[in-house]
């Protein structure tokens, strides 16, 4: 029995470890979403600011203004990715985590044990049938 109530602790652990991952997944999605809509209507009017500004400030033929703009989008974009992609899991995801593999392990304690009683009960069965 003790292997059963491991075997469901650790498939809680896990269940609850996957639910916190996904919802850091929805949470992390849902913000990028709503940052992206900043971001572009953002873009638009430094794009457009910018423009103006290279074209008459600093007498720069337009070609040239077009790629500095787009050296700028890139290196945004870039740093942007850097910063989405630097998500740790949770310490409620890494306890769950945890509490499975220690629940595993005790699992195959617990079935070794079982198998061992199992064939002694067996033997004595054995032994007790000839017996009689």
């Amino acid at each position: 029995m003790r292997s059963f109530r491991l075997a469901r602790i650790a498939a809680e652990a896990e269940l609850l470890r996957l639910r916190r991952i996904a919802q850091r997944t929805a949470t992390r999605v849902v913000l990028a979403l709503v940052a992206a809509v900043f971001l572009l209507g953002t873009l638009a009017c430094l794009h457009i600011a910018a423009w103006f500004w290279l074209r008459i400030s600093a007498h720069i033929a337009a070609p040239y203004a077009a790629l500095i703009l787009a050296g700028a989008d890139l290196v945004l974009a870039l740093l942007l990715l850097m910063f989405a992609a630097r998500s740790s899991p949770s310490r409620a995801e890494l306890e769950a985590l945890e509490v499975r593999k220690r629940a595993i392990q005790n699992i195959g304690g617990t079935m070794a044990w079982m198998t061992l009683a199992l064939q002694l009960l067996r033997t004595l069965a054995r032994l007790r049938s000839r017996r009689r």
